[in-house]
């Protein structure tokens, strides 16, 4: 008995760890467009606004996760996540072998793509084979590879562009997506994974009803809605305010996105290391509470760079701390329907993101970095009373009670 436990926490091990490196690569090719649009640019002879907008384009894939969570829900975990790496593999080796702005264009959107189909379903077999208990810490681990992204993925792409051209990092992103696919097929298996059972969605329109019906899921909904509009409110204008308020040229603006990666990274190893000892509603709850006081006392740290980049760094690691707390959280919110669950819930992100990220400008020209700070500190307030309002009665785990 001994024996099977153990093999069988060695398989799982395993299982995260081939979808950690899955995600990390999802996570580079979908967020590479940021910092190497420049360069797409020059390599494709287009202007930047060209590239911006594939940008603006990838917003709305997000959506998609209303279609691929509950297609997981009925066509199993293992499925889903193949199709995203399939979607991703494709995307890239197409933008790779015509240099040319359209099919990069749809390499790039099939990217965003690939991410709205992979991560309702990874995160919903996490629901499904870790226990509640450690919940916290799985998604935790998981959700490093977005930090991972910043910090590893994308400086790892400007090296081979840099030695090789801008076309190689397509290459090797899409064969290292081919290989993940093998991985994962070979090492996860289809009937772990697959959702069984009358307790399950008998259909698309049967699970959008049970998510709409649930309070507990509106209010997740509401909450991640308003998380998320808060921090790309902020995520727009932070580079225009650290270059007017303190002239930083664009080398030392993009130094601040490292500075803002090593507090998602940091955002994300708490939450792995305390959320299960807390209990991840209070966690969610407290990390809600501080992001927005972190926001709302953003404007009077620009007395100088230093204590401009130290808030930059609270803002993210509290928001990072509190979206990864929601999102181990909501993995147990639907449990006949964790895909369906997760994939309204990345959809309402998503759509966060677009009115934050279409509000920031006005605030900014309205009021600068007062008016969006205080917006996204007001965005996170009610995100708390959504949240509160929605899980009082909530299936909880042991530590949350």
């Amino acid at each position: 008995m001994i024996l099977e436990t153990t093999r069988a926490q060695a398989a799982l091990v395993r299982q995260i760890g081939i979808t950690f490196f899955s995600r990390l690569l999802i996570n580079t090719s979908r967020r590479f467009i940021y910092p190497f649009a420049p360069a797409l640019s020059r390599g494709l002879e287009v202007p930047l606004t060209a590239l911006t907008s594939i940008i603006a384009v990838n917003q709305f894939t997000g959506f998609l996760s209303l279609i691929a969570g509950p297609l997981a829900d009925r066509r199993g975990y293992r499925s889903i996540m193949l199709l995203g790496l399939g979607v991703l593999g494709f995307g890239m080796l197409l933008g790779g072998s015509f240099p040319s702005y359209w099919p990069v264009f749809a390499a790039l959107v099939l990217a965003g793509a690939a991410k709205s189909i992979f991560d309702p379903a990874i995160l919903a077999f996490v629901g499904t084979r870790v226990p509640y208990e450690r919940r916290g810490l799985a998604v935790g681990v998981l959700e490093m590879s977005w930090a991972g992204s910043a910090l590893l993925g994308i400086p790892l792409l400007g090296l081979m562009m840099d030695r090789w051209g801008w076309r190689v990092p397509f290459f090797v992103l899409g064969g290292m997506a081919l290989a993940c696919m093998l991985l994962l097929a070979r090492f996860i298996p289809a009937s772990g994974m697959r959702r069984m059972g009358a307790g399950g969605p008998a259909g698309f329109a049967q699970a959008l009803r049970k998510l709409a019906g649930d309070r507990a899921a509106l209010g997740g909904m509401g909450f991640v809605f308003c998380v998320s509009m808060a921090s790309d409110n902020l995520f727009v204008a932070y580079g225009v305010w650290l270059e007017r308020a303190f002239g930083l040229s664009l080398v030392a603006v993009g130094f601040a996105t490292t500075v803002i990666g090593c507090a998602e990274l940091l955002g994300e190893g708490l939450i792995a290391a305390l959320s299960d000892r807390l209990g991840l509603r209070r966690s969610i709850l407290l990390g809600g509470a501080l992001s927005g006081v972190c926001y709302a006392v953003l404007p009077v740290m620009d007395i100088s760079l230093p204590f401009a980049l130290a808030g930059l760094f609270l803002v993210f690691l509290m928001g990072e701390f509190t979206i990864v707390g929601s999102i181990s959280f909501f993995t147990e919110i639907l449990p006949a329907a964790r895909g369906t669950m997760m994939a309204g819930y990345f959809a309402a992100a998503s759509m966060g993101r677009v009115i934050g990220a279409l509000m920031s400008g006005p605030l900014w020209m309205a009021g600068g970095i007062r008016a969006v700070a205080v917006a996204s500190a007001l965005a996170c307030g009610v995100g708390l009373v959504g949240i509160v309002w929605g899980t009082r009665r909530a299936r909880q785990g042991p530590s949350d009670l």
